[in-house]
């Protein structure tokens, strides 16, 4: 109501400063003086209308989900830019999701858009811990010491021997690392210095064979790996369809990539691994697509064919897949759906047109921790300390395999996961605040008004590891309801998952959702509470109670 009520005194001060002299006329004619009072009455009876007009439009466009402020819309919707379309015109008679629950959180030091840097890497490695769903103790397929050609199997779970897990390079196995109770946590391979050898994959008639041959083929030359299951996130069970696969084009996360510049030159292997998705689902292939710029997405992705196109426009977390599942198709009990990264349904699609398996990854350094953040081009489980090498800024820093919200902490000595597309690199917040936001300070991101950051929407900011606080008594006070675009409340549901109320976790919703849906709700959490780990253990016993 508080923009209303502005333009209607603005109104109202400039008709009464045009009709002063009128009244002031009347001093000597009582008419003029008359005939004021009853403009300036008929005056407050329009303004009335369009005060009451606006409140009734505000509340219908509620209803529908659709920011009148933020889309230029309402009674005076052109009135800041009248020449300003609602939306752009590629999102003319599509399938539009207007998002207004969430958060942007602008941070500095992104990689600019330009052409990725190649960096090949001496060692890579295979990690089984990326694999949810199988035992920490593989079955290896190889030795140490013995030479393996990219797409070869190196491991298989033993609970499901059909599926190969295969290395990303060509080279020697000359390492096997152990974690907690002898855990196999990595495969090291010492990748040839000259061109990569590839193990070949055979021709495969995707039209003209059946699902039950289709899906044995994709599990025995390493492909399966590439697809998500939820809930839970884990591999998929090959025994059970997915009512239907969604596979979003774009991240809304600080610092994210972008994914046009990940799926350039790669078109036709990006079309192809969705032709490849559609035959494994009786449902559709969803595509998400980001409908914040004023410009078209890559067209590979707008013009993409054999799928069903979904746009959505909003603040983060509006470019997580689990966003998209929960306006298009929700998942119920009993469902599964699959999700697929685009650098794996483009590795996906290259397995068809070039029977290779080829894991290249496009990835985006980002953060003020380098000296230069940029995009490069490596391969799946590249060494992390020769991809920074001669970047890091100095001093203490954190080096994260994805962004600040759901990364995991990595060291130089470690190898990146086999789905990563960003490294975030920011300095080590190991500095303590004397009276913490009580006193003024630097501007930090935040989704409060108790620092005056919310003054610059616009503004990046330098990001550190500093919580600003300690863990505190988890009270209620409605703020995850406002982070999260979807029908869940949120607080609820994790002091379900704390009490392990199965019944009540099921019925909350928790199968909708994973960590990274809940990570923007945990940055802004003033109880610090770890909103992602409980997420996970309720997840964690929810599957073993069904």
């Amino acid at each position: 109501m508080e923009h209303i009520g502005r333009k209607f005194l603005f109104v109202m001060t400039i008709l009464t400063v045009s009709i002063y002299p009128l009244m002031a006329q009347g001093n000597g004619s009582g008419g003029w003086f008359g005939y004021g009072l009853i403009f300036v009455a008929v005056i407050v009876i329009l303004g009335a209308v369009v005060v009451v007009s606006e409140s009734l439009l505000k509340v219908e466009a509620k209803r529908a989900g659709v920011d009148l402020q933020k889309d230029n819309s309402g009674l005076f919707g052109g009135f800041n830019n009248p020449f300003r379309s609602k939306f752009p015109k590629y999102l003319r008679g599509e399938k539009l999701h207007l998002l207004k629950k969430g958060h942007d959180i602008k941070l500095e030091a992104g990689a600019k858009a330009s052409k990725p840097e190649l960096i090949h890497t001496t060692r890579y490695a295979l990690q089984p811990t990326n694999y949810r769903g199988i035992r920490p103790i593989p079955k290896l397929e190889v030795e140490e010491g013995q030479d393996v050609l990219a797409g070869q199997p190196i491991f298989y779970d033993k609970e499901h021997p059909e599926i190969k897990y295969v290395s990303p390079v060509s080279g020697e196995f000359v390492e096997l690392n152990r974690g907690e109770k002898r855990a196999i946590t990595e495969l090291v391979i010492l990748a040839d210095k000259e061109d990569i050898k590839y193990k070949e994959i055979p021709s495969f008639d995707v039209k003209g064979s059946d699902r039950t041959a289709l899906k044995q083929h994709l599990m025995a030359y390493g492909a399966w790996p590439l697809f998500n299951e939820r809930p839970f996130d884990r591999i998929p069970n090959p025994e059970q369809d997915p009512k239907s696969i969604f596979v979003t084009t774009f991240d809304s996360s600080p610092l994210a990539p972008d994914f046009g510049i990940i799926v350039e030159g790669k078109e036709a292997e990006f079309q192809q691994g969705l032709d490849v998705l559609n035959e494994l689902t009786d449902g559709k292939v969803y595509l998400g697509l980001d409908a914040r710029g004023r410009e078209q997405p890559h067209a590979a992705f707008a013009e993409a064919k054999n799928v069903e196109k979904h746009w959505f426009r909003g603040p983060h977390p509006s470019g997580n897949v689990g966003v998209h599942i929960h306006h298009v198709d929700p998942i119920r009990t009993g469902e599964t759906v699959w999700t697929v990264d685009v650098q794996n349904v483009i590795t996906l699609g290259g397995m068809f047109l070039h029977h290779k398996f080829i894991a290249d990854r496009t990835i985006a350094l980002v953060g003020n921790g380098l000296k230069e953040p940029k995009y490069i081009k490596t391969i799946a489980g590249a060494n992390v300390g020769e991809l920074l090498t001669s970047n890091l800024q100095e001093g203490g820093n954190r080096i994260i395999n994805g962004n600040v919200l759901v990364g995991d902490v990595k060291n130089e000595n470690q190898y990146i996961d086999f789905n990563t597309r960003q490294i975030t690199v920011i300095p080590e917040g190991d500095y303590y605040e004397a009276f913490g936001w009580l006193i003024p300070g630097a501007l930090r991101p935040t989704v409060s008004r108790s620092y005056p950051s919310f003054l610059f929407p616009d503004l990046e900011f330098k990001a550190d590891t500093n919580s600003h606080g300690e863990r505190r008594a988890f009270v209620v006070t409605g703020q995850y309801e406002k982070l999260l675009p979807m029908d869940i409340y949120l607080q609820h549901l994790l002091k379900s998952i704390m009490i392990n109320d199965f019944e009540r976790m099921e019925g909350l919703g928790i199968l909708e959702l994973s960590e990274e849906d809940v990570a923007l709700a945990e940055f802004a959490c003033t109880s610090k509470i770890p909103l992602q780990q409980i997420l996970r253990e309720g997840l964690d016993y929810v599957q073993t109670q069904m």
